[in-house]
């Protein structure tokens, strides 16, 4: 039996035509959203410590954003499973437009007091968490329309993020530089609107509808019944318990999450406090901070091309091991060790090019094994579990730095990040990212399989992975 997410997926695909369009218009807006994110990373902290002289009210800023942002994805899958990933997609791209435009329209009017501030940016996480999240659930539909592999299309996916990451801060860094921070911001703004406008117009009628509720065919996820008979959707907590339930039941799509979950905590510390301490004290300067993020950023955009062209066809587990070996503790060692430039800057191009073939492994793994009518919250809840301890990577570097002093923390965070990535491949579970290749989630193309049937951002530039 199909599920009718499953029919509405075969529909597309054996449709006569193929079209391209749904694909790119779901790239061209998470492109022209991470990149206006990129651009407001360094005007909005600069713009702080221009105004506040405070690295404390910048650091508080940074959390108003990405705490919200985390809280309020892991509870809107259901949302986006009811709404629709369109509807969803270009509502709260608007709203943000607006907070975002009002901090530079208050601030030239002297009405921007520092919580007014933190209400903003607060609002911004909040509505970027399922923003982000309905566009990716879009990706699979898209591959669909396109008939390409799941592979190609997350690979495609990762492209435009890693792409859009590197161009985003060289723009941030100039605007900033010739009209400063305000200008970011307002380019922040605009992005948001551009976003909202391609995903309400430029895609095709019909695509990123609501999910279709299962039938009495699924039994497990059948919708409640009233007294005449009738189904009705599904409340809001029997929805989030559903998508728990479903990832309860599913041994590798919870591996992955602890396994990133723990690297991106690390590489949130690394960037946002261990990179800047040892750019200081090697006296390279915060210039070697945008050099090493270019290097690491413009090789996993050459990986993540590869992976989009080959990856449905290499060995899913080998590659990916392969990618975090690269791109993890090496960073780490080569910094402790003191290292010349040129070597480091190798060592970070080489894990960039690593870091390029894991998310697009990850993404085709997360639409494969998830029915596409629980996609919203279980993507939702892998996401947020996976970067939960990203607001608090900063502190805990913080507080190791003050402690035992620089070098002794990148050792310890680089052991902990092989350990974690090479203990992890060691777990029967990851057996199972080579089957149900090509699937179009597990529940919607096996009915009655066993139990009920992520992966970016995330996915942290230059770090290699976020999604779950």
């Amino acid at each position: 039996m199909t599920t009718g997410t499953a029919a509405t997926a075969a529909t597309a695909t054996d449709a006569p035509g193929r079209s391209f369009r749904p694909l790119a218009g779901v790239l061209t807006a998470m492109a022209v959203s991470v990149t206006g994110t990129r651009v407001s990373a360094i005007a909005l902290p600069w713009f702080v410590l221009a105004t506040t002289g405070s690295a404390t009210m910048t650091g508080l800023v940074a959390f108003a954003e990405m705490a919200p942002y985390v809280a309020v994805k892991a509870l809107t899958g259901p949302l986006v499973d009811r709404l629709g990933p369109r509807v969803v997609s270009w509502t709260t791209d608007a709203v943000s437009a607006v907070a975002a435009g009002l901090v530079p329209l208050l601030h030239a009017q002297g009405l921007l007091p520092f919580w007014v501030l933190l209400v903003m940016v607060a609002v911004i996480g909040a509505m970027r968490g399922p923003g982000d999240l309905a566009k990716s659930v879009m990706v699979p539909e898209a591959a669909d329309h396109a008939r390409v592999p799941m592979e190609r299309a997350t690979g495609l996916s990762g492209v435009t993020e890693r792409l859009a990451s590197t161009i985003g801060p060289a723009v941030g860094g100039g605007l900033v530089a010739l009209m400063g921070p305000l200008a970011g911001l307002a380019i922040n703004a605009v992005t948001f609107a551009l976003g909202s406008l391609i995903i309400a117009v430029a895609l095709p009628r019909g695509m990123g509808r609501p999910a279709v509720p299962a039938t009495a065919a699924d039994p497990a996820a059948d919708p409640a019944v009233d007294a005449s008979g009738e189904e009705q959707p599904a409340g809001y907590w029997r929805m989030f318990r559903e998508g728990f339930t479903f990832l309860r039941s599913e041994p590798l799509l919870l591996t992955v999450i602890v396994m990133i979950g723990i690297t991106n905590l690390i590489d949130a510390g690394f960037i946002t406090v261990l990179v800047p301490v040892w750019a200081r004290e090697s006296g390279n300067g915060p210039a070697a901070i945008g050099l090493l993020a270019a290097s690491m950023g413009a090789t996993a955009v050459v990986g993540s091309l590869i992976a989009a062209a080959v990856a449905s066809r290499l060995p899913r587990r080998t590659v990916f091991f392969t990618g975090f070996l690269l791109c993890g503790a090496p960073r780490f060692l080569v910094l402790a060790l003191g290292a010349p430039m040129w070597l480091v800057i190798t060592v970070f191009a080489i894990g960039g090019f690593g870091s390029g073939f894991l998310n697009p492994i990850l993404g085709a793994v997360l639409f494969e094994r998830v029915p596409r009518h629980l996609l919203g919250r279980v993507h939702a809840l892998g996401d947020s579990l996976a970067w939960a301890g990203i607001p608090l990577g900063g502190l805990v570097a913080g507080a190791a730095v003050a402690t035992v002093g620089l070098i002794p923390s990148l050792i310890a965070a680089g052991a902990l990040y092989f350990a974690t990535t090479t203990l992890a491949g060691l777990r029967p579970e990851w057996r199972e990212m080579d089957r149900l290749r090509g699937g179009s989630g597990r529940a919607d193309s096996v009915a009655g399989a066993s139990g009920v049937g992520d992966a970016a951002d995330a996915a942290v530039e230059p770090e290699p992975a976020r999604s779950a």
